[in-house]
């Protein structure tokens, strides 16, 4: 199975980069992980450019992919459910497991509908850029779980 994160993101933060690849190094100790940027829409509508972007989006996910979007309306896991999430991925064959990360003005309708699970990480709202490293980190904490790896304990 290969974790892939699809962020929608305008650059670069330097030091969540840095946050995001520590864990994501740890991360390919067991499985692939990439990540994907998509650039988000231009222009003021947040309804047009959710709309512009959830086609970005859409455009990148395969049949028999697991879809997890995040969203602050999402369901909450705690730690032991988040790591049955990434373990069923992998027991049901799955070949891709896809976090999906919103820009400023959050998901498309259509994205959360395609999704098998929409996610809120915490009851507070993060930026795109907090989002992706603490949901590295979750990713990173439930593989250790379920490899006996110490972090997890």
């Amino acid at each position: 199975m290969k974790i892939v994160v699809v962020t929608v993101s305008r650059g670069r933060t330097p030091w969540a980069d840095e946050g995001f690849e520590t864990y994501a190094k740890r991360i390919r100790r067991w499985l692939p992980l990439e990540e994907v940027r998509v650039r988000p829409a231009s222009g003021a509508d947040p309804v047009a450019a959710r709309a512009e972007e959830g086609r970005t989006v859409l455009a990148l996910l395969r049949p028999g992919d697991r879809v997890v979007c995040l969203d602050e309306r999402g369901r909450f896991l705690d730690t032991p459910g988040f790591r049955d999430l990434v373990d069923r991925a992998g027991i049901e064959g799955r070949h891709r497991l896809l976090f999906l990360v919103g820009g400023p003005f959050g998901h498309d309708p259509g994205v959360r509908e395609r999704a098998d699970l929409v996610l809120s990480l915490s009851g507070l709202v993060f930026n795109h850029q907090v989002a992706r490293v603490v949901l590295a980190e979750q990713v990173y904490r439930a593989l250790s779980s379920l490899h006996g790896d110490p972090y997890a304990h």
